[in-house]
């Protein structure tokens, strides 16, 4: 039986998350879309949002310049400095890098190391 393209990614996601779980820390989770992306700080025992960001907020929106920005590199950028701007806020500095089965390339790569440029460390 074949799995298809997204089948596969969740499979990826799954056992990524399995590896995570074992490490004690908070969860950046990075979800892209075609339009947008999106990330999310996952306290450690994954019951609670800490914080959250994505290029669908009106704010970032306005900055990168409306409808049909979010799915660039550069607004990956201006997520992942967000980002690690609110774990700050909330208090964390340790996370583990969840990108959900996409591949380290492009947008991801974008928010991952925009968000370790503004002090996250994972």
């Amino acid at each position: 039986m074949m799995l298809t393209k997204k089948e596969q990614r969740l499979r990826r996601a799954r056992q990524t998350r399995i590896r995570i779980s074992k490490q004690d820390v908070a969860r950046l989770s990075v979800n892209r879309t075609n339009m947008h992306i999106y990330a999310t700080l996952v306290s450690v025992d994954g019951s609670t949002v800490l914080a959250s960001a994505s290029t669908a907020e009106s704010s970032v929106r306005a900055t990168l310049g409306g409808l049909g920005k979010g799915a660039t590199t550069a607004a990956a950028a201006v997520i992942g400095t967000r980002i690690a701007e609110k774990a700050k806020a909330a208090g964390v500095e340790r996370v583990a890098f969840d990108r959900a089965g996409f591949a380290y390339h492009g947008r991801v790569k974008a928010l991952a190391e925009a968000a370790r440029a503004a002090g996250l460390q994972f």
